[in-house]
């Protein structure tokens, strides 16, 4: 309790009133510094809220203003006991119980107010984190001979687990990929980066692809909780011959739009990362022909549910895919992420939203 007047409401205050100009408040005369200070705290306070909680906040100040005045029972003479005089002074009359009332609504201002206040302090926290996770992946398009390839991701919350790279090799080829962490916010972020971490370090040892899947489920097993997996299709696309090698731990197959609009999925796949240290992993080959366009994506792409509960799916991406009638990447991916938040309408998106295009011109 000590703490929360002497550390707690402090530290919330001057988190809302950073920046407020302190010296010019204190040239002004004692009686007004009361004032300004609560007026600049009060304002700061609700305009970190959104217009609905903020109208929603008015409403619920105002309506306990309106109680008091009905509380109201005017002035009187009251006697006061000046020791050694007593004293007849004009004070307010209120229905018994207003104070009480008062008193708790003030308790539980101050209780919204540290609770707030921590809020956003840890939400500005997550906003940096989620700039770092950013920049952990490529970014616009990437020319790849006579391919070009987009990732696009966006979490649920503030941060998320998805992910997504694109890793020139020396020798020419080209490492895409697209992975899910199981959950979704910090715990999920922490993971991924630890992930990518660990698979950029392995490609740099030159490992063909199915050893490096085994390699890389190992250290998710020995330094990720129980609780945890990863979905990751892996694939090294040569930008020569447009050949694909890919390896597939538990993720969703991507689909393959060919030049006739025809669709074919990748099924061949092994179990997610993470789950069992001895698993094993098995390479396969896909071929993207000129005007072929490879889209690989997270589950919450296909199951984004609308109001009634019904899926995005599968048929939704394709019939998107179709429409767009473009390979090139970005556009494409942008595509899909609109197409999916028109089938949510006004339902709250429950994971995040990963999808990346690789097309050969």
């Amino acid at each position: 309790m000590q703490r929360l007047f002497t550390r707690d409401t402090p530290e919330a205050y001057r988190y809302f009133t950073r920046g407020l100009d302190v010296e010019k408040i204190q040239r002004e005369p004692w009686q007004r510094r009361w004032w300004i200070y609560s007026r600049e705290l009060f304002v700061r306070f609700t305009m970190r809220l959104s217009p609905a909680r903020r109208a929603l906040y008015a409403f619920a100040v105002i309506f306990t203003l309106v109680g008091m005045l009905e509380l109201f029972q005017g002035v009187r003479l009251t006697g006061i006991n000046l020791f050694p005089f007593d004293a007849q002074l004009p004070l307010p009359r209120w229905t018994p119980g207003t104070l009480k009332l008062f008193l708790g609504f003030i308790a539980m201002q101050l209780l919204m107010f540290m609770e707030i206040a921590d809020r956003l302090s840890l939400k500005s926290e997550l906003e940096v984190a989620r700039d770092i996770q950013l920049a952990m992946l490529p970014r616009g398009v990437s020319i790849l001979g006579d391919s070009r390839a987009c990732g696009l991701t966006r979490p649920a919350n503030t941060v998320g687990g998805d992910f997504y790279d694109i890793l020139p090799l020396p020798d020419g080829r080209v490492i895409v990929s697209v992975g899910d962490v199981a959950g979704k916010g910090s715990p999920a972020a922490l993971l991924m980066a630890l992930l990518l971490a660990i698979m950029r370090t392995l490609v740099d040892e030159g490992l063909e692809s199915a050893r490096l899947l085994a390699r890389l489920n190992v250290q998710i097993v020995r330094h990720s909780p129980g609780s945890r997996f990863i979905t990751l299709f892996y694939a090294i696309y040569d930008t020569t011959t447009g050949q694909l090698e890919y390896v597939n731990a538990g993720h969703l197959p991507p689909l393959i739009h060919r030049k006739d609009g025809t669709f074919e999925r990748l099924t061949s796949g092994n179990i997610a990362l993470g789950m069992f240290e001895g698993s094993t992993y098995e390479s396969h080959h896909a071929q993207l022909h000129p005007g072929d366009a490879i889209i690989l994506y997270s589950d919450g792409i296909t199951e984004a549910e609308n109001t009634a509960g019904r899926e995005f799916d599968e048929s939704g991406l394709s019939a998107t895919i179709l429409a767009a009638g473009t390979h090139e990447p970005e556009q494409l991916g942008r595509a899909v992420l609109a197409a999916v938040d028109e089938h949510a309408g006004d339902a709250r998106l429950g994971d995040d939203l990963t999808v990346l295009v690789l097309s050969r011109n």
